[in-house]
C-alpha cells in the first residue's frame, strides 16, 4: 500500500509539473512583457496620462506598447478616448485619439 501513495504521489507532482509549465508557454514563458501596469508603475503612468489629457478616467494600460514603453487608454468626459504615450520614467512621448473617424477630424482641424 505504500508504494501506492508514491506512485500517486509522484502522478500528482507530474501532473502540477506539467500544468505549470503549460501555463508558462501560454503566457509567452515570461519573455513577453505586453500586459497591464501594475503596483506604483500603475500610479505614476495614471497621474502622468491624466496631466497630459487633463483629466479623464483612465481605462487600459498596457507594458511594452510596440509604440512607447507605457501606453495609458484616457477615456475623457465626452466619450471620447486618447492614448497616451510614455517612456520608462514617465515622460510623454506622444498621444493620439483612439476612437472612428479621429483620423478625419484632426485633418480637418488642420484646414
Amino acid at each position: 500500500m505504500t508504494k501506492r501513495k508514491w506512485i500517486a504521489a509522484a502522478v500528482v507532482a507530474v501532473a502540477v509539473t506539467g500544468t505549470g509549465a503549460g501555463l508558462a508557454m501560454a503566457n509567452g514563458g515570461g519573455d513577453d512583457s505586453d500586459g497591464p501596469i501594475t503596483g506604483t508603475a500603475l500610479e505614476q503612468a495614471t497621474t502622468a496620462a491624466l496631466a497630459s489629457t487633463g483629466g479623464g478616467r483612465v481605462t487600459d494600460t498596457e507594458v511594452g506598447d510596440e509604440e512607447s514603453y507605457y501606453e495609458v487608454e484616457v477615456t475623457l468626459a465626452d466619450g471620447s478616448q486618447v492614448d497616451v504615450q510614455l517612456d520608462e520614467s514617465f515622460n510623454v512621448v506622444g498621444s493620439k485619439a483612439d476612437r472612428e473617424g479621429a483620423e478625419d477630424e484632426n485633418s480637418a482641424d488642420g484646414d
